[in-house]
This record gives C-alpha cells, structure tokens and sequence, in this order.
C-alpha cells in the first residue's frame, strides 16, 4: 500500500514542477538577459546531471568530461560552418561524434582504477584540446567564429536566434533529466544504485560492474557533446582553450554536483541553481569567489556528504524525484 506523502514532499515537488513551468514560458516572461543566463544554467545542469550520473553511481570520477563538450563544439563548426548543415541536425551529428570518440576513449582510461582513471580522463581532454589547436580549418589555436549563414539559419534576428537557442537548451536538459530518471528506473538503474550504495555488495550479488561503467560513460558521451554545440551557439565562436575549459566544464560542474549531492537526481539541480546564485552575488570579488566556492563545498562535505540534498532529505524522508519503484531510496 502506497504510503501518503507529507505535506514537505507534496511543497518540494509543486516547487520542482513551478520551476519547470517557468522555464517554458521564459521567452514570454523574462527579457534577452535572463535567457541568456538560463540558456548557460540549462546547459550546465546538463553536464552536471551526467557528472553525477558517472561519479555518483558508476564510481568513474572523471576530472575530464570537458573533452566531449570540446568534441561536440568542433564537431559542430565542422558540420555547420564547413559542410553547411543546417543547425538542428549539425548538433545531433555533433552528439554522435562525441559517442564515437569516446569509444576509444573508454578503451583507454579503462585499463585505469581510482584516482589514476581520474588523471587519465584529464590527459585524454587535454590531448583533444592539443588536437584542436591544430586544426588549421578550425581556426588552429585562436579559434574562429560561427559564420553568419549559420546563424541566420537560427533567426533573422538575433533575439531570434536568443530565443531557438534557449529551446534547444531546454530540449536537451529535459531529455537528459528525464531519460537519465528512466535509466535508473530500468534494471540497470537498480544495479547502479547498489553501486553507489555499497559497491562491494553489488558486485557480490551479481551486478556487473566493469559493463554499468561502461554503459554510463558512452551514455553521458552524446549529452557532453550535444550541451557543447549548444554552448557554441551561445558563444558564438569555438577555440581550444574556451571549447575545453576544464574551469567551465569540469570544475564547475563538479561543484554543482558535491555541494548540491551526488548520486541524487536533485542534487545537481539544486546545486547548479546555488551556483548561478552565487556567481550573480559573487562576481564582483574577481578571483575570491573561486575561493569562496571552494571553501563553501568543503563546509558542505564536511556537514553532510550527499550535500545540500542529503540535508533536505532528512527532513523530507523521500526524494522528490522518486528513483526506486517504491519511490523511496535503496
């Protein structure tokens, strides 16, 4: 028998569902500012949501899924600018070239455990983002902006062109919120929660661990990809130091991740949205605010492992966003 839910439960997720109303009628609401930050919070979440997918539940600490979003940036100018395919299908293409290259990817960092898998995930982007300065097409080191044909194809104007981008942003973050539920609702999803829980315990009641790493490494593979065309959009130009900030996509993301709380699916949300806020109040500090992040995740930690989330969800006693088939955790 299904047990009620407390009023708590029945707030946070009326909360959780007024949020997703808002963002899908952002561009009647909110002006070209705004949108602009939602389309980078949108596209963060993204990353953030596949960090956690890797970290926290496959077990794979990554420091170097900034490779895939400078993948799918590249990919993308290659597909838009220089074979003039239309935007909508050059970023979907730019999401299967990030699948392909991290086959032999996996191949190698793989053969690694523990913090070694972790450095070697940062060797493996640092040389695609050697790679990328070479490419003289590309722009070689400094980069190259989006012709105009690519983003007239967008909008005549460039609010236009504000507004489709924004949509596609929110297309991809709630295919990945929602597909990523669905793979933790499916057996595979049981398994990596048993990883996350106790791994040991998981492997000894048959979960195969090595093929969940696998399968959630190539599954976050095409959403970094697809999050780093998108990213191009917006920025308008692509470059090796700016398609594969590491500070951008990596550290940043894992931010969002710990101090909202790993292996969650509210956690990277509340997160992201915690540092969108942070960063608005904490600009004007220059490099301090880096700092003050870092601090405040240590706090975090230290207060409560599973984050920001795990605190909430003492008093909540259930997720928000219900995971196991009894809508309660493993």
């Amino acid at each position: 028998m299904l047990r009620s839910q407390s009023p708590r439960v029945v707030a946070g997720r009326a909360v959780l569902v007024a949020g997703m109303l808002m963002l899908a009628v952002a561009p009647w609401v909110f002006g070209l500012g705004t949108i602009s930050v939602l389309t980078e919070f949108l596209t963060m979440l993204v990353l953030a949501l596949m960090w956690n997918l890797l970290a926290g539940y496959a077990d794979v600490v990554t420091v170097g899924q900034h490779a895939f979003v400078g993948i799918g940036a590249y990919a993308f100018y290659g597909f838009a600018a220089l074979a003039q395919i239309r935007p909508p299908a050059a970023i979907l293409l730019a999401g299967l070239v990030a699948l392909a290259l991290a086959l032999p990817a996996m191949a190698i960092v793989f053969r690694l455990r523990a913090m070694y898998l972790a450095i070697g995930t940062w060797v493996v982007a640092e040389l695609f983002m050697l790679v990328a300065g070479k490419l003289s097409a590309f722009g070689g080191g400094s980069g190259v902006s989006l012709p105009l044909p690519v983003l007239r194809a967008l909008g005549a104007r460039p609010a236009e062109r504000f507004i489709v981008v924004y949509w596609l942003a929110l297309v991809l973050a709630a295919t990945a919120f929602f597909s990523t539920w669905l793979l933790l609702r499916s057996r595979v999803g049981i398994g990596l929660m048993a990883m996350r829980d106790n791994e040991e315990g998981a492997g000894a009641v048959g979960v195969d661990l090595v093929r969940a790493r696998m399968l959630c490494f190539l599954w976050t593979a095409p959403f970094l990809g697809l999050a780093g065309a998108i990213a191009t959009l917006q920025k308008l130009r692509i470059s090796p130091a700016a398609s594969f900030s590491i500070i951008d996509y990596t550290v940043f993301v894992i931010f969002n991740v710990v101090i909202g709380g790993v292996g969650s699916l509210e956690g990277p949300v509340l997160g992201t949205i915690l540092f969108f806020v942070l960063r608005e109040y904490l600009s004007d500090f220059g490099t301090w605010h880096l700092m003050l992040l870092g601090a405040l995740s240590i706090a975090v930690i230290l207060i409560e492992p599973r984050g920001l989330w795990g605190l909430i969800r003492r008093r909540l006693a259930r997720d928000l966003v219900p995971v196991s088939h009894h809508g309660s955790r493993l």
